[in-house]
This record gives C-alpha cells, structure tokens and sequence, in this order.
C-alpha cells in the first residue's frame, strides 16, 4: 500500500525524535477503586477515552480527555470497578481525527475485537492455575511439534466433538471416531507428542465473530489485537472474558496431559495498515518506510513492522512475556522472522526464557520480500548462529526430502531425486559444523548454520504449501498408492531420527491430504478439516508415526544436545543417490544402546548391507522391536524404500 509520500517522509521525520519510554508501564491497570487508562501518542494534540456498556452496537455513556503527561504519555485514572465495562480510545493527530481503537495494549474485547474491556484478570484463571505446570524439557530438541489449527482437528462430523472448531472441544477428552478411533487430544497423547503449535490464535480480522453460524476458516495471519485470544474458537464472542477464560482451560488442560503449548506470532506485520492499532495511536511509527515514505512490504502482506524501533522492541517483548506469564504458554513460533532484526530477538528471547526456562522459541529464517532493514541485521535463518536461543525451520531438509515446494514436479531423496544425500545429511546432524558434509552441495546453504543442533527445525510439511502426502502424489503420478505411503513415512522417519527439532504437520500421521491445495488459508473446512476416517483407513501409517515418536523418547542417541557431541558420536557410512547410513556410537548421550546404525533405503529395491560384528534389529519396514529380538550378522536386508535401525547392546 502506498500514499501520499511527502507527508509519510515528514512522518518519518518527526518519528525519529520521538521520546520513547522505553519502561514506562501502558496495559491497562486495573482495581476495585478505579482503573488507570495510559496512550503512547507523542504526535496527539488531544486523546478521548469512551467507555461502553457492551462491546457492540450501544452508545458511549461517558467519555473522558486523557492528559498530556511526559514523554508523549497521556493517561486517566477513571474512578470506580470498571471491571467487564469496554472502552476506546480516539487520538487527534495535528491534521485530522483517527478512527477509535481498543489500544495495542488491550487484554481483552468484543465481539471483532473493537472495542477493548476492562477485566480482573484473577477472575478469569482455571481451578489451580497457580498450580500449572510448563512442561520440563532437558534440551529443546527433546521436543516434538505437531503444528495444528484449532478448527481443523474437531470440525469434521466424525470427530465426535461435542464443541467442534473451539478452544474446548481441542481438549475434550473421550471423543472417537470411525470404529472407536481415538480423537482429539486423546489422539495427540496416543501419538505421543510432547507440544502442540497453535497457528495464529490471537484476535485476527479474517473471521466476522458476530457471524459464525456462518462456517468460515482462515489461517488467522491477519493480526488485529496481538495480546486477545480470537474469538472465533470460544463459545461467546460477544462476552469478552469468555475467549480469555476458555483459552486458559485449554492451556490447563493440556498441561495436565503433558502438552505443551506454542503459539503462532505474527509481529512482522498487520492485517490492516492505514487502520491498524498501531497507526490509530501513532501513525507510521510501528512500521518500516522506504525513502519515498510508501509502506515496505517485506511480508508481503502489505507492510512490515519496525522491530528495531525502541517502542516496537518494547511492544513485541512485553506481548510475549504477558502470554508466558498471563496464559502460561510455553512457546512460540516467529512469522518471517527474517523481518525483525537480531537485537529485538536476542532481546525477547532472554526475556522468555527468564520465566520460563523450556520455552521453545523458533521461527521462519526469511523474509517474503526485500525489507529497508540491512540484511546483516535480520534474523535470517543464515544469522542463526547470532541468536543462541532461537531455532530456525531448515529448508534445506524439507525440500532435499520432497521437493522444492515452489515446484509440483520437483522431487526429493525419497521421491527418486539424484544428488540430494548431503541436504538429508546436513539435517541429520542439524545444521551444525560436521566433517563428512560437502556443504556446496547442501540445498540452499553452503555453511553450517547453527551451532547448536536443536537450533534446526527439521520437517517435511507444515501448513504452508501442499502437505507431504499431496507433494509426494503430484510429483510423482506414476507411481501406486502403496509406494507414496512408503515414501511417506521414510520422510518423516528422517525428520524423527535427525538432530534438530522434529516438528510434523497435524494429520500426515493419516496420510493427510488438502486435495491438492497448495495455500488453503481460507479454503472451507472440506479442504482444511482433519477426515478422521483417514486414522481409520490408514492404521498402519499411524502405527508407524507413533511408534517412530516412541523410539525417539526412549533413545537419547537422536537428539545429542550439543555439537561436539553429535561431531563425536554420528558417524557417516555409506551415501549415495538412493542411500544415507550413519552410526552412532559409544553410548551417544547416554543411550542404552552402544552403537546404533541406521540406514535410509530410497530406492526402489532392496539392498544388501554389510555388516561387521553381532547386531539386533531394532526396526525393518513397519516393524518396530526396541527390545531387539532378531540377531544379524555379515549383512542386512534393507527393505526398499524404508528406515532400517540396528544395535548393539
């Protein structure tokens, strides 16, 4: 979006010398007495507080000028218990009045969130909340993500959810399907998960909350009140502390069966910008600007915002650290994190972690489009050895694994590509420095990136793009049923023995398909929904997700914490176009087995591999046998297109 130029670079201008108040407190503070009302707004001449009795559809009762304090700081102490009364703010810039706005500081809203609400946060927490836990990790890669969307894993028929597409009905225990399939979280604790990532579930614009007997989808990258829970998944919109009370259960819930949970942020930019929150309180502060004043565009959404600013920083580390406190998440995941720059995450991350020492912080190492911030600032999946607590997705893996995903015909090692074994590699081990990797012959990278192997998210699919069971069947037509489902499941068993952190996209334990849409952020529940009929139909590939996931938590071997320790203990075997092997050795991180070798077969027949000693055989195809009953000697039968594992005790 581009406007008058002349007067943006002016905007630009006078930004830069604002006062920026960096400690200065701005939520809402609330008491039985009275509640206190704070707007940064450095440029206003005038700020109007109205109060409302409902969060739609009624008239101010009161409204109240807010006084000019310091450091472009106007605030009211409104006497009285306020509490459940909604509010706006309206601030007039030099040439004209802004339209009102609930305050990016705003705990909760209305219905379509615009209209913000004065609310006793205590009164809102679960049974024992000051009794939650966050879940315990010893290291992050400890960690298993299964990215989800709240709608998609109740909404279909058969998900035997009394409160389908909501905050509840996720946690609703004892809900089955076909054949008395488990469902829900029952199924998440089945599978054996240890946190679920939630896309975007702060208030967002897409969904009309006032109209949801209307089915609508969508994504929820659109963000419009950054520290709300959306509406759309509660069961009361139009009560504001309904959404805040139901989140909260759901989080407590989870908690209690061992889950954690991470949230989607999307601080790289807004759903509106003219009319954002951000710019009805300080027009063109929060965002980037190119010399000409027009908006930048690096997420392509039509704006980017401006981490590096000081109130921008403050905005984004406090809205964290008031879901980590306030909600009790216990993660998060960074849209195009390459748009915000290295300082702000190093920042946040301190920040995070300060409270909640297993927080899992990781993002999306790039941005959509060119940005006005240098390159050497941006927290670019290439800079990641410059932010030692934050992990980036590995591209290089995903896309050696399947296929580039810009391209329906490219394919990957387990597809049938040539010359893809170092990109499978530089994953096993995590991005990190090992010296069996040709590093020019890595996808996208020829440097090790990390240096930490937990600071790579390894994955084969996530929401973006086709899921992995429709890349495999475009790209690959001529070939059966029976051999995608193989290709699948050796995908994500290289993402479940690699290094990094393995993260899956919900439902490609079932073979999970969107019919072959690529993008389906607001496609219908049809495309989007979770069939479980799939886990019905497809038992076996369930079997083997969940089977993988417990091999995984029993053998510490797979997820070393450090990289000496993976430089000491992984060692390559033989590699080429259809074929990665490693071991790994000497008790790696004090795995119970000795030496273990795996071995990724992804040609089409089965291979004989040499052998030295006495070996069990842990896993063959689909068969999995931790206890290691089968003895093998000189060699071993691969079978085609498969994950073999054996050990020695």
């Amino acid at each position: 979006m581009r406007f008058n130029s002349c007067k943006n670079r002016k905007i630009i201008a006078n930004s830069d010398s604002y006062p920026t108040p960096a400690n200065e407190n701005l939520w809402p503070q609330y008491s039985k007495d009275s509640t206190l009302f704070k707007l940064w707004s450095p440029n206003a001449e005038k700020v109007i507080l109205r109060l409302f009795r409902t969060g739609n559809d009624s008239e101010s009762y009161v409204s109240h000028s807010l006084n000019k304090i310091n450091q472009g700081i106007w605030q009211i102490s409104v006497t009285g218990d306020l509490n459940g009364t909604y509010y706006t703010f309206q601030v007039k810039e030099p040439d004209k009045w802004l339209n009102e706005t609930p305050g990016i500081y705003a705990k909760a809203v209305g219905v379509n969130g615009n209209r913000a609400m004065v609310i006793d946060m205590k009164g809102t927490n679960p049974k024992d909340w000051q009794d939650d836990f966050f879940p315990i990790l010893n290291y992050p890669n400890e960690a298993i993500i299964y990215e989800l969307h709240v709608r998609d894993m109740t909404i279909h028929p058969q998900s035997g959810s009394a409160m389908p597409g909501t905050y509840l009905g996720l946690v609703e225990t004892g809900t089955t399907g076909p054949n008395k399939i488990a469902t829900g979280i029952d199924h998440l604790k089945e599978l054996g998960i240890t946190h679920v990532h939630l896309l975007p579930t702060f208030d967002h614009y897409a969904i009309d909350e006032a109209n949801l007997n209307t089915p609508q989808f969508n994504w929820g990258y659109d963000p419009q009140n950054y520290n709300v829970p959306e509406g759309s998944f509660s069961s009361d919109p139009f009560n504001a502390e309904v959404r805040i009370k139901e989140f909260k259960q759901m989080v407590k819930i989870f908690h209690d069966n061992g889950i954690g949970v991470i949230l989607d942020a999307a601080y790289n930019h807004t759903g509106k910008t003219e009319e954002s929150n951000f710019n009805l309180e300080v027009s063109g502060y929060y965002y980037r600007h190119w010399e000409d004043g027009s908006y930048s565009n690096a997420a392509a959404c039509g704006n980017e915002t401006a981490s590096e600013r000081t109130m921008m920083r403050k905005f984004m580390i406090e809205s964290v650290l008031y879901w980590t406190k306030e909600y009790h998440i216990d993660g998060f995941r960074f849209d195009l994190m390459g748009i915000h720059d290295i300082e702000t995450m190093n920042k946040l991350s301190d920040a995070v972690l300060e409270i909640n020492s297993n927080a899992l912080l990781y993002g999306e190492g790039w941005t959509a489009k060119d940005s006005p911030l240098p390159v050497e600032k941006r927290a670019l999946k290439k800079h990641t050895q410059q932010l030692p607590k934050i992990a980036a997705f590995n591209d290089d893996l995903r896309d050696g694994l399947k296929g580039s995903v810009f391209h329906d015909n490219s394919l990957g090692f387990v597809s049938g590509a040539m010359h893809t074994a170092e990109s499978i590699k530089f994953g096993i081990v995590g991005a990190i420095h090992h010296p069996q990797i040709n590093y020019a012959h890595v996808n996208y990278s020829n440097t090790p990136w990390t240096t930490k192997p937990w600071q790579s998210i390894n994955y084969a699919s996530c929401h973006d793009n086709h899921t992995l069971f429709d890349k495999l069947q475009i790209s690959r037509t001529n070939v059966d049923l029976d051999t995608i489902i193989a290709m699948d499941k050796l995908a994500n068993a290289i993402v479940l023995t690699s290094q990094g952190t393995p993260f899956l996209h919900a439902g490609s334990e079932m073979l999970r398909t969107k019919y072959g849409e690529h993008n389906s952020y607001k496609s219908p529940d049809s495309i989007n929904q979770i069939n479980w009929n799939w886990k019905n139909d497809h038992t076996e590939v369930f079997d083997y997700y969940k089977n993988l996931i417990k091999l995984r938590k029993e053998h510490p071997a797979f997820h070393m914490t450090s990289e000496s320790d993976v430089r000491k203990h992984l060692k390559f075997q033989k590699t080429n176009d259809v074929l990665v092997s490693f071991t790994l050795v000497d008790h790696a991180n004090n795995d119970n087995w000795k030496n273990i070798l795996v071995i990724y077969n992804a040609s089409n027949e089965k291979i004989d591999f040499k052998i030295e000693g006495v070996w069990h055989e842990a896993v063959s195809g689909s068969t999995f046998d931790l206890k290691g009953s089968r003895v093998l000697k000189s060699v071993i039968d691969v079978p085609a297109l498969s994950m073999y594992i054996v050990f020695q005790k």
